[in-house]
């Protein structure tokens, strides 16, 4: 399975009063990481051309070692398809020179059309764009 990686440099505004990264940062690092895997490119013909995009449908995140200003960070994503409508992305955070992740994510990702329709990710990679 392949492992894509997405650098996060962790800047002051990134945090709250105590100098760690605010919880729900994480999951602006991992949405950024996910546009980066699908292609921004990508992203925005579906939307304007088709009139599709992608929305996550559950997320389940464990925070184990906050983050904290300055902290250089990699948020490595792999994911599979758990059924012909939703992918699973496994989203995890790491520290530098860290030996297990700080932060872990799952995501269940789905594809809908402009009226909430769900369509398959087959379908959607089929088009031409």
């Amino acid at each position: 399975m392949k492992q894509y990686h997405f650098p996060v440099q962790v800047y002051y505004e990134d945090t709250e009063h105590s100098g760690v990264v605010y919880y729900a940062n994480y999951l602006k690092y991992m949405e950024r990481a996910r546009e980066e895997v699908l292609g921004v490119d990508l992203l925005i013909k579906l939307w304007e051309e088709q009139q599709i995009g992608f929305a996550v449908y559950s997320v389940n995140v464990k925070y184990t070692n906050s983050a904290i200003f300055g902290d250089r960070l990699d948020v490595r994503t792999t994911f599979k398809m758990d059924s012909p409508y939703r992918a699973i992305l496994n989203q995890d955070i790491w520290k530098e020179n860290a030996t297990k992740a700080a932060i872990t994510g799952v995501i269940e990702l789905i594809c809908i059309d402009k009226n909430n329709r769900l369509l398959a990710f087959e379908e959607v990679m089929a088009l031409p764009v």
